[in-house]
């Protein structure tokens, strides 16, 4: 990774941003409201909703996961553009256990706020180095992994820490302290990728040679322009498309757009992008799944 300082920063905050259309700049997600009673009015199966940003809620063998939830109007500065389609007293109010998984430190990602209003008894799945920050949230049962590690969750179910493009800092914890991640939950029925925050790199090839069978793959497009200072710790949409295609993963969900405007583009430039480069090589667009904040999917089986 290059060592990006203060100059490259204030070259990137200086610099004349790239013209975009009318359309490009005006497109906005819809947000679905009335989360948690949708979801309680499907009580069996398998499902993954959008809370918005890199968060989403999935019910998975009866037993909920969150991954990288943020419910607060800002991430330490950036504004919330879109609001959450529930709360997190509605995350408590849905029954079963609950799961967290933490991809990395950075403020959209572990949000201190929304981390210490879940549920203490939450079982939380983080990467290297960050056992102790996290517990001081108000969680008793958090996990600590390495890349490749593997840990069984019961009921046949597992999570996998797995590798990512990326680095880590937060006011209290410096730089690279602690160790970034994507991960791999695998279940009876359905096995989900989720990609956290990474630039494109050959991990991906390796990530689908070893685990051949994921369904779901959930990939971040967010904060690539402009591309000299974002490239190494974040996709834009071809390199996301090309990481869902090294992969070999059935179903693509793009994240993280929408919700905070991180870098130069508009917040929704990403999905009429990724409609356009889906139109231009011919790819099947029954295979990217274009999500509603707010919205469900049922997951379909292996």
């Amino acid at each position: 990774m290059e060592n990006r300082g203060l100059t490259d920063l204030l070259r990137w905050r200086l610099s004349p941003r790239d013209e975009y259309s009318d359309e490009e700049e005006s497109h906005a997600l819809e947000v679905i409201p009335g989360l948690k009673d949708r979801i309680l009015a499907m009580p069996e199966g398998d499902l993954i909703a959008w809370v918005g940003h890199a968060t989403f809620l999935m019910r998975l063998g009866g037993e909920y996961w969150l991954v990288d939830p943020i419910f607060s109007e800002r991430a330490l500065i950036p504004k919330r553009h879109t609001p959450p389609p529930l709360s997190v007293e509605e995350v408590k109010e849905l029954p079963g256990k609950l799961n967290i998984v933490i991809s990395h430190n950075h403020y959209d990602h572990l949000d201190e706020p929304s981390m210490k209003a879940l549920p203490e008894n939450a079982r939380v799945f983080v990467p290297l180095g960050l056992k102790r920050s996290v517990a001081s949230m108000n969680k008793k049962d958090v996990q600590e992994l390495d890349w490749w590690q593997t840990v069984e969750c019961g009921n046949g179910v597992k999570i996998v820490c797995l590798p990512a493009q990326h680095w880590s800092r937060r006011i209290t914890q410096g730089t690279n302290r602690t160790l970034w991640a994507s991960f791999l939950i695998i279940t009876p029925s359905v096995t989900i990728y989720y990609g956290g925050d990474s630039g494109y790199f050959i991990g991906y090839k390796e990530i689908g040679r070893l685990y051949p069978n994921i369904q779901y793959a959930l990939l971040p497009t967010t904060a690539y322009d402009p591309r000299w200072f974002m490239h190494y710790a974040h996709m834009d949409v071809k390199e996301s498309i090309d990481a869902f295609c090294d992969l070999g993963a059935t179903y693509m969900i793009p994240t993280q757009w929408g919700t905070f405007q991180l870098g130069n583009e508009p917040i929704g430039h990403a999905g009429l992008e990724l409609k356009r480069l889906i139109k231009e090589e011919g790819l099947d667009p029954a295979r990217f799944l274009m999500m509603d904040i707010g919205q469900i999917i049922p997951l379909t089986a292996k």
